[in-house]
């Protein structure tokens, strides 16, 4: 009896160490390639002069700011109280901490939803619009707008406590459990349905709404590319068929690029703000380890911005390369055009587009942010 008691117990034991460890492990490595992954959109961006000139990389370099923020202020401190199961650090840096946790999140989404509608003003307008529209004023002012909003529904109502106005005696009783102490931040009904509708629901709706006019303007595009081949090709079946399914092509990777950045977003944020909103309707009675859950899914979200908006990204990869390998001729940017060619340039949102004759088969990249425009003699497109 004594011995299968001890059996059972060491069992026990070791099962919850494996535990701990896999845990360990699997917060370790998210908040690695976060700060690793943001880092590296930083440092590219300063050190290519040509992502410099494309005014949506201020927006990502800001969206990588605040993902590296979260990694390195909130995850962390998140991190340890999981494992432990215990809140070592005082009351006043709970409040600092969640606070952090509220305005570096909301942050990182608001700046989403910034690069979405830069994307929509830049894909489905004409050039002198988006030039009119995104002037270097009206990016600072966003990117501003990405940081203050926050901080005025973090900061402010969280440390004058407007947030536990009367549920303070139940914030109090989940303090203490046991014999260890907890950061808890709970939230009123007013609280959580601002922040929510705020920090997600509304950019949401953005992001939903530019993201199908682009797909609905890339589509279009497509259409164009296709019939201004056809017509310098006229004749040949075969080629037809070729730049059918080349258009097919295109539309198809796309609607993929489009569901996975919005799919991503979505799965990442959904679980948290739903739950965030239906939590005090139902007495907060949502279990603490789904409430964990649901808030590790959203911080995941600042490791796969990088990969989603940069790494996707032609003239990110090729910067990243020559970082990564300490700057080889073999990845350093080529010239598009070939000798001899009549073409002529001009200066749209500090990038390069070069007009040359119909016979030039240049694909203007989705994950580019630039305007697609073709005449009907002449086409653009934009030297990356």
């Amino acid at each position: 009896m004594i011995f299968s008691k001890s059996v059972s117990s060491l069992c026990s034991h070791s099962n919850g160490l494996a535990k701990r460890v896999a845990l360990i492990s699997f917060l370790s490595l998210v908040m690695l390639m976060s700060v690793l992954g943001n880092l590296l959109v930083m440092v590219a961006v300063c050190k290519d002069r040509q992502l410099r000139k494309i005014k949506t990389n201020y927006f990502i370099v800001s969206l990588a700011f605040a993902d590296l923020l979260v990694s390195v202020l909130v995850m962390p401190f998140g991190a340890i109280e999981l494992i432990h199961q215990n809140w070592i650090y005082g009351e006043t840096f709970c409040l600092v901490r969640t606070s952090l946790d509220v305005l570096l999140t909301t942050a990182s989404i608001l700046h989403l939803c910034c690069i979405s509608l830069d994307r929509y003003y830049a894909i489905c307008c004409q050039p002198l619009v988006y030039g009119n529209k995104m002037t270097p004023l009206r990016v600072a002012l966003m990117i501003g707008g990405c940081w203050i909003i926050p901080t005025v529904i973090s900061f402010l109502p969280i440390m004058q406590g407007w947030n536990s106005i009367g549920i303070n005696d139940l914030i109090e009783k989940r303090k203490f459990s046991g014999n260890s102490t907890v950061c808890v931040f709970m939230v009123n009904k007013p609280y959580a349905l601002t922040c929510s509708v705020v920090a997600f629901y509304v950019p949401l709706i953005l992001m939903v709404l530019a993201y199908q006019r682009i797909y609905v303007t890339a589509r279009a595009h497509a259409r164009q590319i296709s019939m201004l081949q056809r017509a310098g090709e006229a004749g040949n079946a075969d080629s037809a068929d070729h730049q059918r399914n080349h258009r097919m092509r295109t539309e198809t990777k796309a609607a993929k690029t489009l569901c996975i950045i919005m799919g991503c977003f979505c799965l990442c944020w959904a679980p948290f703000f739903i739950t965030n909103v239906v939590d005090p309707f139902i007495d907060y009675s949502v279990p603490e380890q789904l409430w964990a859950a649901c808030l590790w899914l959203g911080y995941i979200n600042s490791m796969l911005n990088p990969i989603l908006y940069a790494f996707l990204n032609k003239s990110f990869r090729r910067a990243f390369l020559i970082i990564l390998c300490c700057g080889h001729k073999r990845y350093r940017r080529p010239s598009i055009l070939g000798p001899g060619a009549t073409c002529t340039a001009t200066q749209i949102n500090g990038s390069t587009h070069v007009t040359a004759l119909l016979c030039w088969k240049i694909t203007y990249p989705l994950n580019q942010t630039q305007p697609y425009t073709y005449p009907i003699a002449l086409t653009k497109a934009k030297v990356i």
